[in-house]
């Protein structure tokens, strides 16, 4: 939906923050994220060119984590950008102020959308896989990725996070249990780049090709089983487990060397971050499919850890 004229002045002055003789055409709301306000710009420039993109605003708790987040994931997406990864390139960041309150972040516009009933699915999952291996074999030792948080510190954190009304129904309170036994949590493979919500909702596609991986505000520094453990039950809840045990499959062939010992953890620290799709308005028999597939997730991987 086009935003009222009125709603639109900021945006006006926005764009020409990119350069001042930029004309913005439209202005609307994308529906969809439930961490930022995401709305599309349509700009007309001085050279006649007309343009979309994107501006992130992002939202209070994820300011409360980390005051820095736009910033930081503006300096992320102008790296992973310019080493070819497929994530949408930033064009601005302002910290907030004259404009607008919050930080806000400026991006490309990507034609596609998240695909939930993709045509041939094998192929679909292949992509996914193949995408993920590309981010966390990408080569980061060179760079300063001072700025991204550790994903060992979030696990601990999540884990000693005291939940008021935990949802038993989810072994909220038994995944807790298991991880605490963990900390301190020390990884056994080399640190990668993790996007953090790796999910099929957060990758787009155009005509059955994987065409950007959107949303990094989660991204950290870590074990790629971190990443690999949330696609997995992301997967399972929308797909279900053949889907799962292919996404797997194909991850690890491409991973060769991966020491897979604490994957079970990590599906339960994913099992924990996930455990909040309650909240989230599905229609009930979508719910009750996701209640079922996250319990024999944790169960699976409890089951693991209680023969090693």
């Amino acid at each position: 939906m086009d935003l009222r004229a009125d709603e639109a002045i900021p945006f006006k002055q926005l764009v020409q923050k990119l350069d001042r003789g930029n004309k913005l055409l439209r202005a609307w709301e994308i529906k969809g994220g439930i961490s930022a306000q995401i709305t599309g710009l349509e700009i007309l420039q001085p050279s006649g060119t007309i343009v979309r993109v994107i501006v992130r605003q992002h939202g209070e708790n994820d300011l409360k984590r980390n005051p820095n987040i736009a910033a930081d994931e503006y300096k992320l997406l102008e790296i992973l950008t310019n080493e070819g990864l497929s994530a949408p390139r930033p064009y601005y960041f302002g910290q907030g102020g004259a404009i607008y309150t919050n930080p806000c972040l400026i991006i490309e516009y990507i034609e596609g959308s998240p695909e939930f009933s993709p045509s041939d699915l094998t192929d679909y999952i292949f992509q996914l896989a193949a995408t993920l291996v590309k981010i966390h074999r990408f080569e980061c030792e060179h760079l300063d990725l001072s700025f991204l948080p550790r994903q060992e510190e979030q696990y601990v954190k999540m884990v000693a996070a005291k939940k008021i009304n935990m949802d038993e129904t989810l072994n909220q309170g038994l995944i807790r249990d298991v991880l605490k036994t963990t900390i301190p949590f020390s990884s056994l493979n080399q640190d990668v780049i993790l996007h953090g919500d790796y999910w099929p909702g957060n990758i787009l596609f155009i005509e059955n090709k994987l065409a950007s991986v959107i949303d990094w505000e989660d991204a950290a520094l870590g074990d790629p089983l971190a990443d690999l453990a949330n696609g997995q039950l992301e997967i399972l809840f929308h797909f279900g487990m053949a889907a799962m045990a292919d996404f797997t499959h194909q991850y690890i062939s491409m991973m060769p060397g991966l020491n897979l010992s604490h994957l079970p953890f990590w599906q339960l620290y994913a099992a924990l971050r996930l455990a909040s799709f309650p909240e989230w308005g599905l229609e009930k028999s979508k719910e009750n499919i996701m209640r079922e597939r996250h319990s024999s997730f944790v169960h699976q991987a409890i089951s693991i850890i209680g023969k090693s």
